[in-house]
Order: structure tokens, then C-alpha cells, then sequence
């Protein structure tokens, strides 16, 4: 019988890191697998920019492009689509139930940086989770691919 994982897949892990065994002469890449891979495909995803992939042009979500505008309404409206979108097109294993974009308190607005909170349901195991992306707009930098908890 096909396990979960097996439904979800399995890739390298991002970054890829490779490993070699002490008493073996053997390398090989780390992989990722099931709810760890589609983790670190969303933050590849959301990080990545338009046209960065050659033969996938359209792939991302072009964040760092708006690094430099001013925080509104209307700014996190568009990052939410975009988003939305890119996920979409380009992660079929899961089911987004809510996307958020905001700042949590005073201090990320200070730093300027904007929370992106994907709730999302893994379509294979209808497993419910959270995925957190923190994106400076002012340095246009990343962080949180660990950011993702079970939904109980």
C-alpha cells in the first residue's frame, strides 16, 4: 500500500546539501520529503522572481520588486494575488484555505517587513497546516522556511 509521502513526493532539499558516510565513499544530495518538500517549495517559490527560470519564466512571485515602495492597502491587496496566483499555477499538491499579508505589531512595521501567512490543506492526506514568510520590503530578503505548523 503507497504511504502519504508517496502522494506528496520527495525532492532535493533546498539548499541542497549533499552528504558523504565515513566508512563509505558514496555522496549523496539530502531529500525532502512529503510536507518538508512542499515547505520548501513554497519558500522557493515566493522567493524566486519572474523569468529568474529560464525554461519556467512565469514561476515566482516577484516580491523583491516592490522592496522600495511604501506599505499600504493597496500594496499588500497586490502581494496577496500575486501569491494566491503563484501557488495556483505552480503548486498543485496543495489547497490554499486563506492567505494574509500583514504586519504583526509596530516593530515590523518599523523593519518593514510583511508577514505572509498561507493557511492551505495538502490535497493527498487533507492535512491542514501553516506556512509563515516573513519578507523585508526594504532589504527585499526572506525568511521562514521552518515557519510551518500542524492546524489541529
Amino acid at each position: 500500500m503507497l504511504d502519504a509521502k508517496d502522494f506528496l513526493g520527495c525532492g532535493w532539499s533546498f539548499p541542497p546539501t549533499f552528504r558523504k558516510d565515513n566508512d563509505d565513499k558514496d555522496c549523496y544530495a539530502l531529500m525532502a520529503v512529503g510536507r518538508e518538500d512542499i515547505e520548501q517549495s513554497l519558500h522557493i517559490l515566493l522567493s524566486t522572481s519572474l523569468g529568474e527560470r529560464v525554461m519556467l519564466p512565469q514561476f515566482g512571485c516577484n516580491l523583491a520588486d516592490y522592496q522600495f515602495e511604501s506599505m499600504s492597502n493597496t500594496l499588500i491587496g497586490f502581494i496577496t494575488d500575486l501569491v494566491t496566483n503563484a501557488i495556483l499555477y505552480y503548486e498543485a499538491r496543495i489547497k490554499t484555505d486563506k492567505i494574509t499579508v500583514s504586519q504583526s505589531d509596530s516593530w515590523d512595521a518599523i523593519q518593514g517587513c510583511l508577514r505572509i501567512n498561507i493557511d492551505y490543506t495538502i490535497r493527498a492526506t487533507n492535512s491542514r497546516y501553516n506556512y509563515v514568510y516573513d519578507f523585508y520590503i526594504q532589504e527585499g530578503r526572506s525568511e521562514g522556511i521552518n515557519a510551518a505548523i500542524a492546524i489541529r
